[in-house]
Parts: C-alpha cells; sequence; structure tokens
C-alpha cells in the first residue's frame, strides 16, 4: 500500500494528501457554487441554471421530508452546501492517483530510514485522495453537524430541547446522552468506511495492471453512484437530526 505524506505543525500532524484534496474540493464547490448562479435568466435559462434549479428542488424535497414545509427555507444552504461538497469530496479520488517513488528518507514528511527499511528500500508516496476516505476529515464534518444541531436546539427549541433528554422518564437520561454522542459517531464512520473500503478496492485493481482495467472502469462507475448515495444520507441526517432538536410543534408531545 502506499504511505501518506505526512507534515508535523506545531502538535498537529497535517497529512498532505487530505489537506491538498479538501482543499481542492472547497474551491470546487465554491466555483460550482459561483458558475451556477451566475448570467441567471428567466427567460432563457442556461443548462446550468436547469440543473441548479433541479438539485435546488431536490434538496428542498429532501430536507421537507424532515421537517415540516413551512421550515426548510433557513436550512436550504446548508443542505445544499453538504450535499455539493460530500458529493465532490466523494469523487475527487476517482479520476487521479499521484503516487511518487522514492528510495531516500524525507523525514519532513514522514519517512524514515525505519520505514524505508521495513518496506525494502523503497516507498510509493500517494500525494491524492478524495478528503472523505480520511477518518480525521469525516469526523470534522460530523462535528460541525453536531454543534450546529445543538446549538440550533439551545437556540430556537431551548425547553422542548433540554426536556428530551429525560424523556419519557428522567431514568433514561444516560441512554439519551449515549444516543446524542453515537450520532455524530455514526455520521462520520458511515462516510469515511464507505469512501475509504471504495478506495482501497481501487488500489488493489490498481496491482492487476492492464487486467484491471475492465473492472476499474465498472467499479469507478459504481463509485459515483455510491460518492452521491453518501452524501445523500448524510445530509438527509443532518436535517433529521436538526428537525428532532430545535423543530417543535405546539400539538408533537414528543
Amino acid at each position: 500500500m502506499h504511505e501518506f505524506p505526512i507534515v508535523t505543525v506545531g502538535p498537529f500532524n497535517i497529512e498532505l494528501a487530505s489537506f491538498i484534496a479538501i482543499t481542492i474540493s472547497a474551491l470546487v464547490t465554491f466555483l460550482v457554487a459561483r458558475l451556477a448562479v451566475a448570467n441567471l435568466s428567466v427567460d432563457n435559462p442556461s443548462k446550468m441554471q436547469n440543473f441548479l434549479e433541479w438539485v435546488v428542488d431536490f434538496v428542498h424535497n429532501l430536507i421537507s421530508s424532515a421537517m415540516p414545509l413551512n421550515r426548510v427555507k433557513p436550512f436550504l444552504s446548508l443542505g445544499m452546501t453538504l450535499i455539493m461538497f460530500i458529493f465532490i469530496s466523494n469523487l475527487l479520488g476517482l479520476p487521479f492517483g499521484i503516487v511518487t517513488d522514492t528510495h531516500h528518507a524525507h523525514e519532513s514528511i514522514g519517512i524514515t530510514e525505519e520505514l524505508l527499511e521495513e518496506k525494502g528500500g523503497h516507498v510509493e508516496i500517494a500525494w491524492w485522495k478524495s478528503p472523505t476516505a480520511d477518518i480525521s476529515v469525516t469526523a470534522g464534518l460530523a462535528l460541525i453537524v453536531f454543534v450546529i444541531v445543538h446549538f440550533l436546539g439551545l437556540k430556537l427549541n431551548n425547553k422542548h430541547y433540554l426536556k428530551h433528554y429525560f424523556h419519557p422518564y428522567p431514568i433514561f437520561f444516560p441512554v439519551n446522552i449515549i444516543e446524542t454522542i453515537s450520532k455524530p459517531v455514526t455520521l462520520a464512520l458511515r462516510l469515511f468506511a464507505n469512501i475509504y473500503a471504495g478506495e482501497v478496492l481501487i488500489a488493489t485493481i490498481l496491482m492487476l495492471k492492464w487486467v484491471g482495467i475492465p473492472f476499474l472502469i465498472a467499479w469507478q462507475g459504481f463509485s459515483i453512484f455510491v460518492g452521491g448515495i453518501q452524501a445523500f444520507l448524510f445530509t438527509m441526517l443532518t436535517m433529521v437530526y436538526i428537525s428532532q432538536a430545535a423543530i417543535h410543534d405546539e400539538d408533537d408531545h414528543h
């Protein structure tokens, strides 16, 4: 397997492949969003505008399935950002495989003499992968969602948000705390496991050289589907959690 270069900055170990990829993911997401809203027209909409309208309707319907229709609008931009960024991040590792070989130690990026000896004096360094194939990235996304959910719960639904920790009886408080903590953990692990497994399989297929080309083409096509499903699930669950924490109707006694 490839080794990923790691740069130490103070107390942090930064994996360059993830850092480069997540930066490019953010830039691509911004550029796609910016291009989609450029030159909007009522009379003669472009193909990009029509696609944008479809995406907006799709995300709107997704959110409305998790909360009352009249509460959707404030969360539409969050849903659009999440589904676009995660989908783009999931796919970035598919078309590229930037790998270099080295026979020398590079302490600055974590390639030590001990590692070289362990690898037989030859190390392949991977400079690129899908950001979501890194658990620290998916954990970061899940942590952001966790903070947003509980901030909105405390801000918009203070009374019922705090009350639900003791529902249906106060003795269930520890169980409800465990459930609350498990939500971001499962969000992070589900996204990471699916994308990481796909990239491991791609790396394995590449070892087959030209024999693996048909399998690689087939798997990359399937990976686009998996990447879309994972972006959908992450966004959908985020909206469900926001609805549970921040939205309360007087006729809802849960």
